[in-house]
């Protein structure tokens, strides 16, 4: 049987991310752990995450997780993060007065601002939350049976910009542009909570479970 881990670390979406896996692949084993073994044995791996970056990285440190997300990536396996599990994979975020993060990415995320204003100058709401188009940046085997332009559900008030452009699989705009999915190799990540976006989202987390890691 086929197995997808969600690292539990304490500070994720976890309970919504395996119901919205277990409905795509009902023979899909499902493990949301903490447990490296559990983690490592694993053909896939989920690293979800929700809440300020700071207890985040905090706890990713503390509880050995930041070494569970270099070894599985390094390994091949499949990986996917999720919200603040992809802005972990950053080398910085501005939340908190500045936080390191895992370094996989070169990138940063800053804040939308208090004062954040559509092109028109009409005030927005920060946080970002709600349905927004997603722009495919590149082809990749998660964008599998996604319309471009699909729309998927976001909850953040710090978005990413990533060094490399090469690396934008997805981008998205609340007042100006900035990326939503990147992928290298083994590893996709985006800003959007696919196990909250219906049919696109649904749709994503099936062909992550029948990814082989190759872009």
């Amino acid at each position: 049987m086929s197995s997808v881990a969600v690292i539990d670390y304490g500070m994720g979406n976890l309970h919504s991310v395996a119901k919205a896996l277990e409905h795509v692949a009902p023979g899909v084993e499902v493990r949301v752990t903490a447990d490296p073994e559990q983690i490592y044995s694993a053909d896939r791996v989920i690293l979800p995450g929700v809440g300020a970056i700071r207890d985040c990285m905090a706890e990713i440190r503390r509880l050995g997780v930041d070494e569970e997300v270099r070894q599985v990536i390094d390994s091949g396996k499949p990986f996917l993060g999720i919200c603040v599990g992809y802005q972990a994979l950053m080398g910085h975020s501005e939340e908190n007065g500045g936080v390191d993060c895992l370094g996989h990415f070169a990138g940063n995320a800053p804040f939308f601002g208090k004062d954040h204003r559509d092109h028109n100058g009409e005030i927005l709401k920060v946080p970002h939350m709600g349905w927004n188009q997603v722009r495919q940046q590149r082809p990749h085997p998660l964008w599998a049976e996604i319309e471009d332009g699909s729309r998927f559900y976001f909850v953040h008030s710090y978005y990413v910009k990533v060094e490399d452009p090469s690396l934008v699989a997805g981008r998205c705009d609340y007042g100006l542009e900035f990326d939503v999915a990147v992928a290298r190799d083994n590893v996709f990540a985006v800003q959007f909570h696919p196990e909250k976006s219906q049919k696109a989202g649904l749709q994503l987390l099936q062909n992550f479970l029948n990814w082989d890691g190759k872009p």
